[in-house]
């Protein structure tokens, strides 16, 4: 018998999409500004299309301009750096997001740090980087990535105050799993990143209030890696083949197994993924408000 309480994250980046979509009818109502998304793609990477394509349609939602640039695969790096520059300069884009991955020859991070750091709103030029890392205890946070930041917050309404929490992030990436470990840290956890080499990992594990799993391998994380009452945040998409030649999507925990331990776990599906396009969108709204001269929202402090 089950008893994790599973944590809802298409409810609650529903709820924050709404907070967000209030907030920019406040800024047009009141300022005369409607946040701008601009997000640039190149080539047809099936997956990144569809990601592409539900950025574009919650923008909308939201209430915000989305500009789409769609570019084929040939596009050179110095035209692609070019265009950064032409929307860094285009006073209607609030928030530029180059879509990973980029074709082999051309250098992400080259294209990333292109981009205007109060413009970068998926947290990660190096400038916003170096932020998230020197930010004082309650000061206002940089840009943050998307991820990691709905992990946090999935986490505070789940937990509320994490001061003293013991945490574990598996996974060591630029993207997901050292910001989240500077994110924790903020909030007072004592903090471990373990990754594939890290000696006898379950036992790390074991050791953790919240554990979050970021390595990109299917159930990865057993049940009996989990300290009986964890709070587990699964950041994994992995398609697995399942029975009748179909495919499913699997997270990087075991949870059915970890169902029987753990205090909350979140889904995959419909668990961190659908927090990180409401987060783009809060941190859209937010960049605008900052390169207007206007106090941003709470959108990261507030649980449901």
């Amino acid at each position: 018998m089950s008893k994790a309480k599973i944590i809802d994250g298409k409810a609650f980046a529903a709820e924050l999409r709404g907070r967000v979509g209030d907030t920019v009818a406040a800024l047009g109502r009141d300022h005369g500004l409607t946040p701008g998304l601009a997000v640039v793609l190149v080539g047809k990477n099936p997956a990144s299309h569809i990601y592409v394509r539900n950025k574009n349609k919650q923008t909308l939602e939201a209430g915000m301009n989305s500009f789409e640039h769609n570019l084929p695969v040939e596009t050179s790096q110095d035209a692609l750096l070019a265009l950064v520059r032409q929307l860094n300069d285009d006073p209607k884009v609030h928030g530029i997001l180059v879509q990973l991955p980029l074709p082999d020859r051309i250098d992400d991070q080259a294209v990333i740090n292109a981009i205007d750091p109060d413009k970068d709103v998926d947290g990660f030029h190096v400038i916003n980087a170096g932020r998230l890392m020197t930010v004082a205890k309650g000061s206002q946070p940089p840009l943050v990535p998307c991820t990691p930041l709905g992990c946090l917050m999935l986490l505070k309404a789940e937990i509320g105050d994490l001061s003293g929490q013991r945490a574990v992030v598996v996974g060591r990436s630029n993207i997901v799993g050292k910001p989240m470990a500077q994110l924790l840290l903020q909030e007072s956890c004592t903090v471990t990143i373990a990754h594939s080499r890290t000696r006898d990992l379950p036992a790390v594990c074991r050791e953790a209030d919240i554990l979050v799993a970021a390595v990109g391998r299917p159930k990865m994380i057993e049940g009996d890696w989990i300290k009986p009452g964890a709070v587990v945040i699964d950041v994994g998409i992995n398609r697995i083949e399942a029975e009748g030649g179909k495919t499913k999507l699997v997270g990087d925990v075991d949870t059915e197994a970890a169902k029987r331990v753990a205090a909350a776990i979140t889904p995959v599906p419909g668990g961190v993924g659908p927090m990180t396009i409401a987060c783009l969108l809060a941190n859209t709204a937010t960049a605008a408000c900052r390169q207007h001269g206007i106090e941003p929202p709470g959108f990261y402090t507030k649980g449901r």
